[in-house]
């Protein structure tokens, strides 16, 4: 019999804690962690705000809204009554999570740094001094659930399946999630708007951030250019035949269809072009025409850095649910489990454009059991 728990948007305050609960929410300046704040202070906890900075700007501000985006967070502090803290994580996010992201370029994959962001930074590093100023438990402003099951704690997606972010949160383990609470989970995205401009918060018709954090609104050659040099190399078709000049492997990825600056190439249909693969050894971008060319399809994959967030790994072969990018449908698959780093998935049909260094998570309908990093795509 289970004895699964998961509160209603009405919300009761964790009863697992005593006295007077501490939460230190991560405050970026948005109106998602805005009205997390304002939901736990309903709830009836004590509350303080974090905003964590973890890049340096170096003067930029044109396109890193790192100051705007604090005067947000102190207004809506100071609208709620609640202190503000604020840290420094630049080198932290330096060392765990930019270099890291570096080095997959330069191996020619396409890492996903908001995933380590989370595990690296959010859920470490900002827990970690969160502990440190008393707080008995973390907040974010993320779309997923935490719930418990006995003792054992699970991360599920969110009632907005829309908005739901347990994509990026699978790196989660039992300790970080039952030091951690999600107070947006039940609620779509519109009701959080609307209950950030009842509130009178500053910021509630702000628009989403997206892209890569530490990238902001620049472009996203021009920032890897100040990093990784540029290998301009020739773009060929499937058969080799060469039909133009690409700035750098690292600028493309699979399935790309735009920026990869191919028009009408003579002898060929007036067709869009796709990113097929990337030829490191000869520094070739491999390109074709079709959204579903045969080389973009693939039905298997090995991927490494398996984390299961309940600790203990599945049986060798086990049917589940999959994505290998965000907003992916589930896609059944069987996972099967080796000695070796690599595991293998296969699935039940085609998937399109799965990218080497990329995440796949997987689920068990709305439980989110875990991910790994792909390594190689199989036909």
């Amino acid at each position: 019999m289970s004895h699964m728990t998961d509160a209603e948007p009405s919300l009761q305050r964790d009863r697992s804690l005593k006295g007077d609960p501490h939460i230190i929410v991560a405050m970026s300046g948005g109106v998602d962690s805005s009205v997390a704040a304002a939901l736990l202070l309903e709830q009836g906890y004590s509350v303080a705000g974090m905003f964590m900075k973890n890049w340096e700007e170096a003067d930029d501000e044109q396109y890193c809204s790192a100051s705007q985006d604090l005067a947000d967070a102190t207004a809506v502090c100071h609208t709620l009554g609640i202190k503000l803290h604020t840290v420094n994580f630049s080198s932290e996010y330096w060392d765990r999570v930019f270099e890291h992201f570096l080095k997959e370029y330069q191996a020619g994959r396409t890492p996903n740094p908001d995933i380590l962001c989370n595990k690296e930074i959010k859920f470490r590093a900002f827990l970690d001094y969160a502990k440190h100023l008393g707080a008995d438990k973390i907040a974010t402003g993320h779309y997923a659930r935490i719930l418990q099951d006995q003792a054992q704690w699970q991360l599920h997606k969110a009632r907005d399946l829309n908005k739901d972010q347990s994509y990026f949160l699978y790196t989660l383990n039992q300790q970080q999630l039952a030091q951690s609470l999600f107070p947006l989970g039940h609620y779509h995205k519109p009701e959080i708007r609307k209950m950030a401009e009842s509130l009178g918060f500053i910021n509630y018709a702000k628009k989403d951030s997206t892209g890569i954090c530490f990238i902001g609104e620049r472009k996203f050659r021009t920032f890897l250019q100040q990093y990784l040099p540029a290998k301009p190399g020739d773009i060929v078709t499937d058969t080799g035949c060469v039909i133009g000049q690409h700035e750098g492997l690292m600028y493309y990825t699979l399935g790309q269809r735009k920026g990869i600056g191919l028009g009408g190439v003579a002898g060929y249909p007036e067709a869009p072009w796709f990113v097929l693969a990337k030829d490191l050894s000869k520094n070739r971008l491999v390109v074709g025409q079709g959204e579903s060319h045969p080389l973009l399809l693939s039905k298997a994959l090995l991927c490494r850095d398996l984390h299961w967030i309940s600790g203990e790994l599945p049986g060798k072969s086990y049917a589940c649910q999959a994505k290998t990018r965000y907003r992916q449908p589930d896609q059944t698959c069987q996972l099967a489990l080796a000695e070796s780093p690599y595991h293998r998935v296969d699935f039940d049909n085609d998937q399109r454009a799965v990218t080497p260094g990329q995440a796949i998570v997987f689920y068990q309908d709305s439980q989110c059991l875990g991910g790994a990093t792909i390594d190689v795509v199989m036909a």
